[in-house]
């Protein structure tokens, strides 16, 4: 893993679809497509976006064995413990008095770091979870490591169009207890519903800072890690209710200043996308114009070309 961070300032666009299936369920709305309810556009929460590229991180061969590429924020992850283990690895005893005395002389709270204690774990951390160099994290619980901002940010996704959700019926030939069979009177079929969206083609918007990327150390290496992973992450997401989900474009404007050489929201708006035919219903990625203005891009800015 490289150590020295970006450079550079990019603003991307993140462009994927979904097909007869249910993008990013609400749980407070019974797993619903989650709506806009003013304007019916469907959304796909940036948490969720974040969660496919730790997922295909963490199932990447190439680098999920190495060091540095474990995922902070995972399933049946205990955060706590982790954090302890990182002051295990640096040797300091949080029961112990801190080593420096401009610390403290004696430890405040037992089991929790303190002063440049809480930097040393906060920068071990970040070496070690590429999810945490990336995206950031609240580690103040527990044994404290802080908390930090990650370089990488990430927009709701929000549908093109206003979205259909429709609900189905379902049918379970089986029952899962003794009693939900007597009940049944013999006939194990219980029924259910599942919610889809017929088609939806939705839009991210993303940025990343060399300025917050010098805090995480986030590297050339891992930024072409996240390129990879928004490119591929539907692909090792399939399940019943994201069978036809796929990233379409993504487009990535690179600036040579680290501050930026033009606003995100002028170069957003080069990306037009428009139904081919508005009197159809869009049933298919093919449905929509999606064009790119590639002329004549404010100097200092370049596209980055997509394998």
């Amino acid at each position: 893993m490289s150590s020295e961070s970006i450079k550079n300032r990019y603003d991307f666009i993140l462009v994927f679809d979904i097909k007869d299936g249910n993008p990013n369920g609400d749980p407070d709305a019974g797993n619903l497509p989650r709506i806009d309810p003013e304007t019916g556009c469907g959304l796909v929460t940036d948490v969720c976006l974040k969660r496919k590229v730790r997922n295909f991180v963490q199932m990447n061969p190439e680098v999920s064995a190495q060091q540095g590429y474990d995922i902070f924020i995972k399933e049946k992850a205990i955060l706590n413990r982790a954090i302890a283990d990182s002051y295990k690895s640096l040797n300091i005893d949080l029961e112990a008095a801190p080593k420096d005395e401009k610390d403290g002389k004696k430890r405040n709270t037992k089991g929790e770091g303190q002063g440049a204690e809480v930097d040393l774990a906060r920068k071990k951390m970040c070496a070690d979870y590429f999810d945490i160099r990336s995206f950031g994290a609240v580690m103040s619980t527990g044994a404290n490591a802080g908390q930090v901002r990650g370089p990488v940010q990430m927009t709701f996704g929000r549908s093109v169009d206003p979205i259909v959700v429709l609900e189905h019926s379902i049918t379970r030939m089986a029952v899962a207890t003794e009693a939900e069979a007597e009940k049944q009177s013999g006939d194990n079929r219980t029924m259910g519903r599942k919610n889809t969206v017929p088609y939806g083609l939705y839009v991210s918007y993303g940025f990343v800072s060399p300025h917050l990327a010098a805090q995480t150390g986030f590297s050339e290496s891992d930024l072409k890690l996240f390129w990879q992973s928004l490119q591929n992450m539907f692909e090792f997401d399939r399940s019943a209710a994201r069978g036809m989900m796929a990233t379409r474009r993504l487009i990535i404007f690179k600036h040579e200043s680290p501050l930026g050489n033009a606003h995100a929201h002028d170069l957003f708006g080069r990306l037009t996308i428009q139904r081919k035919d508005p009197s159809c219903a869009a049933r298919d990625y093919s449905d929509y114009a999606v064009t790119l203005d590639e002329t004549k891009l404010p100097e200092g800015i370049s596209l980055v070309p997509q394998d």
